[in-house]
């Protein structure tokens, strides 16, 4: 369950190949999670699962996705034929 989502939050962020150990050590805190009853455990895990996925988002290359300015910039290029 936590494992699931750390995985797909890896995969998005794309940070899995620029930082293998830090992705690997992240899913491992989120299988003792997964994998444990003691809720002390999984208070610790959890605490540095959170340290760990700050420290890969960190290192995520920065998106290009437009937003709605960037929208309304390109239609309006396109609308003064630039």
């Amino acid at each position: 369950m936590v494992e699931d989502g750390t995985r797909d939050e890896i995969e998005q962020l794309g940070v899995g190949d620029i930082s293998p150990g830090l992705s690997n050590l992240a899913i491992q805190l989120a299988q003792a999670i997964d994998e444990s009853d003691a809720p002390t455990a999984i208070a610790v895990a959890a605490r540095e699962l959170r340290a760990t996925m700050q420290e890969l988002r960190k290192l995520a290359p920065v998106r290009t996705e437009g937003d709605v300015l960037d929208d309304l910039a390109d239609r309006r290029a396109k609308r003064l034929g630039a």
